[in-house]
């Protein structure tokens, strides 16, 4: 497989700017056909605006870009992909529309067993994994089932971070993830701060950035991964 999941597509220096030279490598040539944004975790940004976003971001990379909201058929589009990019926002929106469209299963084989590079942040990033279930969103509508991707056999919480400010009395990230490893002793969660990004090229996972990322899994303290190589399986 061919995967970059990252954790933010905003930064300072602008939208996807801190990413561009890890994207650089998925980018198709002209003559292999277009880049398919799936925009449906956009909710209060509309997808006409999103589309306009990513493509603008993408545009020095010379990347032609085609939203799926705008295809006759949906399926038939993703069929002609050389790049699908899956934007975030709210993933149990995204989730219900990619199910809606009857996209998991041609979106799935086509990456996992075809090759189909495969971008995404936030949202886009937990889609990638077994299911939805450790994505920081509301259940603003109901996908019909949490199963999602599975191109990799963990989970990812995207935006990770142990921040808990004075007077919050609300969990941390951290204890929220414990819990979800207690019931699920078995699936192991990877915490990705913002800034930083998994590059699954084959059986091989790298995690791209500055800032270490954080394994959770059962009731074993969280553990702390550099940047670099990483062991897991893929």
């Amino acid at each position: 497989m061919n995967l970059l999941l990252l954790s933010n597509s905003s930064s300072d220096a602008g939208y996807l700017v801190h990413a561009l030279d890890w994207i650089r490598p998925l980018v198709p040539a002209p003559a292999a056909g277009p880049a398919v944004f799936v925009p449906f975790a956009g909710v209060t940004r509309t997808w006409d605006a999103y589309e306009a976003l990513v493509a603008q971001a993408m545009a020095p990379l010379g990347c032609e870009l085609r939203s799926l909201h705008r295809a006759a058929d949906a399926r038939a589009e993703l069929a002609r992909a050389a790049l699908v990019i899956v934007g975030g926002g709210n993933t149990f929106n995204l989730l219900h529309h990619v199910r809606r469209l009857g996209l998991l299963e041609p979106l799935r084989a086509r990456v996992r067993d075809h090759g189909l590079p495969y971008l995404g942040w936030s949202a886009g990033a937990n889609l990638a994994c077994p299911t939805i279930r450790t994505t920081n969103d509301m259940p603003i509508i109901d996908p019909a089932g949490f199963d999602a991707l599975g191109l990799v056999p963990w989970q990812i919480n995207a935006h990770y971070t142990d921040a808990h400010p004075p007077g919050h009395r609300g969990e941390t990230r951290r204890q929220r993830l414990a819990e979800f490893c207690q019931v699920n002793p078995d699936t192991p969660v990877l915490g990705l701060p913002e800034g930083t990004g998994l590059r699954i090229e084959g059986a091989a996972a790298s995690l791209l950035g500055h800032a270490d990322a954080y394994l959770f899994r059962g009731q074993s303290a969280p553990q702390a991964l550099p940047p670099g190589r990483l062991e897991l399986p893929v």
